[in-house]
């Protein structure tokens, strides 16, 4: 971007601007959209602040998931059949209703 300069001048000219940048020690970045979700996992993001403005600079490589009707997992259902016996079927039937709470759907098939 700045050929010839070193990153520690860069920073102090930046410094000067009133742009100060801070590393953010993210683990994923999740941009929740109408119809599907953004994932980055493992991003390298950076706040940047640029007189009293904050920003965000987000890089990593990208994913995308559909949003559907199910709030759950096949992992989720595996876990309540495992501490249910309820079967799969029933178990989803129930975690539907629950809208993916784990808790109250295992809870309702102990009952």
């Amino acid at each position: 971007m700045f050929g010839g300069i070193n990153p520690k001048q860069l920073q102090g000219m930046m410094k000067k601007m009133g742009i100060a940048q801070t590393p953010i020690d993210a683990k994923r970045v999740i941009i929740e959209c109408e119809n599907e979700d953004i994932i980055i996992d493992d991003p390298s993001v950076l706040k940047v602040n640029m007189q009293g403005q904050e920003t965000w600079q987000i890089t990593g490589e990208t994913r995308t998931e559909e949003k559907g009707g199910e709030k759950f997992t096949d992992d989720d259902v595996a876990l309540v059949v495992e501490k249910t016996g309820a079967s799969e079927d029933k178990v989803r039937e129930v975690l539907e209703e629950n809208e993916g709470d784990i808790a109250s759907a295992i809870l309702e098939l102990k009952e």
